[in-house]
């Protein structure tokens, strides 16, 4: 089931929680799923960001690295990078966000045709179609 998420993805975030342990316990696994079901044009994996997500709460320590375990998890694991963030206090979304979509652009730079022109964004709505809708929103 998760092929049909994946579908046509060009990167994703994995996300753990680090008050409960066992969530990042399932790390591997997801970006192991990751891996084995979408890839770039080269054969080459998505580029993965890692987010250590509650990081306004109390940490379980007992089950979650050091920031420099962090750094060599994601390196062995594949992962483009991580970020502490807190989807409640908006802490380091925006900067994992800005990140992602850097190594999304890289990667369509390194693979050009006509339908990924990375200076020009395509939304999928036709400008047209969109201005002969009524003026709310």
């Amino acid at each position: 089931m998760t092929r049909v998420y994946y579908k046509e993805a060009v990167g994703a975030f994995v996300v753990f929680d680090v008050t409960r342990g066992s969530t990042f316990e399932a790390v591997s696994k997801w970006k192991h799923d990751l891996d084995s079901k979408v890839v770039l044009p080269n054969g080459s994996p998505i580029p993965t960001i890692l987010l250590a997500n509650k990081c306004d709460q109390k940490k379980d320590s007992s089950q979650n690295p050091s920031p420099s375990q962090m750094n060599q998890f994601c390196k062995e694991g594949g992962f483009a990078g991580w970020f502490e963030t807190s989807a409640k206090d908006n802490i380091n979304i925006d900067e994992a966000a800005r990140f992602l979509v850097e190594n999304i652009l890289t990667n369509l730079k390194a693979f050009p045709n006509e339908e990924n022109d990375v200076d020009k964004l395509k939304l999928g709505l036709d400008p047209l179609k969109a201005e002969s809708k009524s003026q709310c929103c």
